[in-house]
């Protein structure tokens, strides 16, 4: 089974939180997670944090990572029009290309307009992950526009589930299996005041279950790739 494994590079917990904790703490501990575990994953990074923290995206692409696109702002295209979303890719497009090529793309919260999908192929997007199975359970791969739209498997919080559950779930994924994650997650925000998904079994034990689920995955067959590898395919 090919497997992908996705990061959405952002905040903290938008938009419940305005720090950086994740990019700053986080995202280094990933890194070595995936080196450990010799796992290419795709970055999807919004323009914002490419700009505030330019080492820390350089530290993704030096890794052997994909980077991909998260819009600039990680607004929601759902409130965005047409104009208001164009300047939103042409803006984050601009600043991830500074640091490698960008064909891949994932709108924040899952939500991306499907009359916006012109706009990526306008942009040079190959392809598009702003669906998630657990939102629409009848989200396939598809090509739209030129775009090739692969839908995330699960959502970011079904790795912190307890292994039981985790692993029978995982175990049942079908191909193309897209997981993804936030650097955040890495951080301990359990004492904070978030809405349950954005702090329980973050921190240590985060970094722990996605190991256990990249260790799972592989032992029942899967290979890991970088998601504009499955665009090529």
């Amino acid at each position: 089974m090919k497997a992908y494994f996705s990061v959405d590079v952002e905040q903290d917990c938008p938009p419940y939180l305005n720090t950086w904790r994740g990019i700053e703490e986080g995202l280094p501990r990933l890194l070595a997670l995936l080196a450990e575990e010799d796992v290419r994953g795709t970055f999807f990074t919004t323009g914002e944090v490419a700009r505030k923290y330019p080492s820390f995206v350089q530290s993704i692409v030096d890794g052997g990572h994909e980077l991909g696109c998260h819009g600039d702002l990680h607004r929601n295209f759902g409130t965005l029009d047409a104009r208001e979303s164009e300047i939103e890719i042409a803006r984050s497009s601009e600043t991830l290309r500074a640091f490698a090529p960008v064909t891949s793309f994932r709108a924040p919260y899952l939500t991306f307009p499907r009359e916006y999908v012109p706009l990526l192929a306008k942009y040079g997007y190959r392809l598009d992950s702003s669906e998630g199975r657990h939102k629409n359970f009848r989200a396939t791969v598809h090509e739209d526009e030129g775009v090739l739209r692969v839908p995330a498997s699960v959502t970011s919080s079904t790795l912190r589930w307890p292994s039981a559950p985790r692993n029978a779930l995982l175990s049942r994924l079908r191909e193309p299996a897209v997981l993804f994650v936030h650097p955040w997650e890495f951080v301990d925000f359990r004492r904070e005041r978030l809405r349950f998904d954005c702090r329980f079994r973050t921190g240590d034990m985060a970094l722990a279950c996605v190991r256990s689920a990249l260790r799972l995955l592989k032992a029942h067959g899967a290979t890991f790739d970088v998601m504009r590898e499955y665009s090529a395919s």
